[in-house]
């Protein structure tokens, strides 16, 4: 095989050609091709970062609205709360009860607890109370009642002159000042809200029956 230098001129230019072909091709794979993919990698993790940023920068614009839209709702929250309270709170209740009464110049006699009434997500609380004021007093409560923040249903009323106690449900005597011409017994029913009770599990596979459960034989 000849050497290069023995080569025509044609054939030297031909074999340079290759050889320069050869060391730009080993060159592009061992060092541009790593070069080029790294660059397309950070560009596309650049990219990346770019639609993030201007995805939080769209946030941080609407922030304010979001952080007001927050407060709102945290209000709205506390006013449901008041009105079907997240406890009994059956002191409380008690103490508003008497200031509305004492508001509207009615006396409470009584208050009597009765069951709980449970339901899915709240709960009734009854009240039996035996009140009594002059007449225009009387009504004055029932409506200082309906107006409270808190949900109170009255139910079960009966009235009665003080002469005629017996009328009203009231079992107990109490001295009457001249101008109390109306005695009232009245359920007033509040409300409190609480998470539905979690669902029964179910019995294991092969799990011993219950006692008292008849078993198949």
């Amino acid at each position: 095989m000849a050497s290069f230098r023995e080569m025509s001129l044609p054939m030297q230019l031909v074999a340079g050609f290759v050889v320069a072909v050869l060391v730009l091709g080993v060159g592009y794979y061992l060092v541009l091709k790593p070069m080029i993919e790294e660059n397309a990698t950070a560009q596309s993790a650049l990219d990346k970062q770019k639609a993030q940023n201007e995805s939080l920068r769209i946030f941080k614009a609407k922030l304010p609205e979001l952080e007001a839209n927050i407060a709102s709702l945290k209000q709205q929250l506390e006013i449901q709360k008041k009105i079907v309270p997240d406890e009994k709170e059956a002191d409380q209740f008690m103490h508003m009860m008497q200031d509305t009464a004492q508001a509207a110049g009615v006396e409470v006699r009584r208050y009597t607890a009765k069951g709980v009434n449970t339901h899915d997500f709240y709960s009734e609380l009854p009240f039996e109370l035996d009140i009594d004021g002059p007449y225009y007093s009387v009504l004055n409560f029932f409506e200082r009642t309906s107006k409270l923040e808190r949900i109170i249903n009255i139910s079960g009323m009966k009235m009665a002159t003080p002469k005629r106690s017996s009328d009203a449900g009231v079992k107990a005597k109490y001295e009457y000042s001249p101008d109390e011409s109306v005695l009232a017994g009245i359920t007033a029913t509040t409300f409190f809200s609480h998470e539905p009770p979690p669902p029964a599990a179910a019995p294991g596979k092969g799990a011993a029956p219950a006692a008292g459960t008849p078993v198949k034989k």
